[in-house]
């Protein structure tokens, strides 16, 4: 099987960057999905909030943004082939848990077998590719493969609020 990824632009200052480099791409090697991005790994499936500028969002236990695709109007995933690849699912490959201000009854997963996707309040959810540290939400309100992506409240509701320039929180440059 050919996994494809999206090119992004990558910015790299001396050997710190090289470092974040080299463990990016072992997150991205070490993928337990088919799509290219974050590891499934059990802490993956660990729900919490975290302090941004949007407000209050949903992370998950490295602190990794999750979004909701306003496309999925029901508990099944919309987003297909090429969209999985900028959009990589939240894994599933334990029982889901709440911690911090995250609620345990609005968790659930979809699919099944090695698709299991996390859902949160009947939303199935996502990681955006181009975000590589913790708390960083340069996915919000883009509009790409047929509708907008947001982060998600503690309820589960979108935060359709645009970034701000200085909007990514975590580092990194804005796309």
């Amino acid at each position: 099987m050919m996994i494809r990824t999206k090119r992004l632009p990558l910015y790299v200052a001396g050997g710190a960057g090289l470092s974040a480099l080299a463990v990016l791409g072992l997150t991205l090697s070490q993928s337990g999905s088919s799509a290219a991005g974050v590891s499934a790994s059990p802490s993956s499936t660990v729900v919490q909030t975290r302090a941004s500028n949007l407000g209050q969002i949903l992370v998950d236990a490295q602190g990794r943004t999750m979004y909701l695709f306003a496309k999925d109007t029901g508990p099944a995933s919309t987003c297909v082939g090429a969209c999985t690849s900028a959009w990589p699912p939240v894994p599933v490959s334990a029982a889901p848990h709440a911690a911090g201000g995250a609620s345990a009854s609005a968790l659930g997963v979809i699919g099944s077998g090695s698709r299991r996707q996390l859902s949160y309040a009947g939303h199935p959810v996502y990681y955006f590719a181009g975000d590589s540290k913790a708390g960083q939400t340069h996915g919000q309100a883009l509009n790409e493969f047929g509708a907008k992506w947001y982060v998600l409240n503690s309820a589960g509701a979108a935060i359709v609020k645009a970034p701000s320039n200085a909007g990514n929180s975590g580092g990194g440059y804005g796309y």
